[in-house]
């Protein structure tokens, strides 16, 4: 039988970085970050030799994928001690693509997954934060809608635009669970106009389509001309990334962020990046807030860097950026997530 999933994070690694063609850049290192005792949430890697044979094949995954799905996310619950569609304790996943180099044009993360309108209140219970968990669902309806069901982003953007103008809010974090209740119901409602169905409540349903979504992208216009000018063959594939959640946005101690570990313009030994408080990954990236500097010594009078904000994870994460750059002898570029102020690795 073809192995089509390899494990990775809480002792279950079965990859490493040398299995770069068969993970994907983004799903080798993930393993290895975790071969090295770096905290990275639990999770799997579909295989690049999947895409190809879902294309091989007139766009049909192989027969014993399923199975191989289940068992892999069977093994992320243990790990976790949650479920995927639980009612009560629920296991939601990001889904990242991830080929051998890196290519303009692939799906965006979808995070947050897993979530509907009965595992969201029991994100409630297990969180005992209503205004997280409904943030949480919006922000997965908003990513899922555009990026798996086509729905254009902007009109995610006007709803919560108008929203704000509507409650007299200027940011985001200042809308309560209830406000987050309000835009989910018109999220839902634009899915529903624009796709002609409504938006899937099956956990199970969401996660096929988000991996579909994911092989898809591998032969999009804008990523077939990338391989063009650049000589990629399409026979490569993209790998898919399905990794237990973790939340930058359940509060004051959370932050998510994305860094250098020198300056990639200059190769001077800083810490060069940037965070957000209270957010999650897609925040920084798409320039909704002002992102704040990791040190205290590139920051403003008015900025507050991590370093001071966050002391403990920052600590942590220097030790962790000198740890892989010693590993790999070369800088990295680096994600990551604080959660009640423990630090979790996403990427190098």
């Amino acid at each position: 039988m073809t192995k089509w999933i390899y494990s990775f994070g809480a002792g279950h690694n079965e990859g490493n970085a040398g299995m770069r063609n068969l993970l994907g850049g983004k799903g080798a290192n993930l393993a290895e970050m975790a071969n090295i005792g770096l905290p990275v949430p639990p999770g799997f890697t579909i295989t690049t030799e999947v895409c190809s044979a879902f294309y091989e094949n007139g766009r049909a995954y192989p027969q014993d994928l399923s199975e191989q799905l289940d068992a892999a996310m069977g093994q992320i619950e243990a790990t976790m001690g949650l479920h995927f569609g639980d009612a009560n304790a629920p296991l939601l996943v990001s889904v990242r693509s991830g080929a051998r180099v890196s290519m303009p044009g692939m799906m965006d993360t979808v995070l947050n997954l897993g979530l509907n309108d009965e595992t969201v209140e029991g994100l409630v219970r297990s969180s005992g934060d209503a205004r997280f968990a409904w943030d949480s669902y919006r922000r997965f309806i908003q990513m899922y809608g555009s990026v798996v069901l086509g729905v254009p982003h902007h009109r995610f953007e006007d709803i919560l635009e108008h929203a704000k103008r509507e409650l007299g809010k200027e940011d985001d974090t200042a809308l309560s669970a209830e406000d987050w209740q309000l835009v989910v119901k018109d999220y839902k409602s634009t899915v529903q106009h624009e796709t002609g169905k409504p938006f899937p409540e099956n956990p199970k349903d969401q996660l096929w389509g988000a991996i579909g979504a994911v092989f898809g992208s591998w032969m999009n216009p804008r990523a077939n001309t990338y391989r063009k000018l650049h000589d990629i063959p399409a026979s490569w594939g993209t790998a898919v990334n399905v990794q237990s959640m973790v939340f930058g946005n359940m509060g004051q101690d959370c932050a998510t962020g994305v860094c250098f570990t020198r300056d990639p313009s200059t190769g001077e030994n800083i810490f060069y990046g940037e965070y957000l408080i209270n957010a999650q990954g897609e925040d920084v990236v798409a320039g909704i807030r002002t992102p704040q500097p990791m040190s205290a010594g590139r920051a403003t009078p008015d900025q507050n860097p991590m370093e001071k904000t966050l002391p403990a994870a920052y600590q942590e994460l220097m030790r962790v950026r000198e740890l892989l750059e010693r590993h790999y002898k070369d800088m990295q570029d680096i994600e990551f997530t604080v959660q009640s102020n423990k630090l979790y690795m996403l990427q190098t």
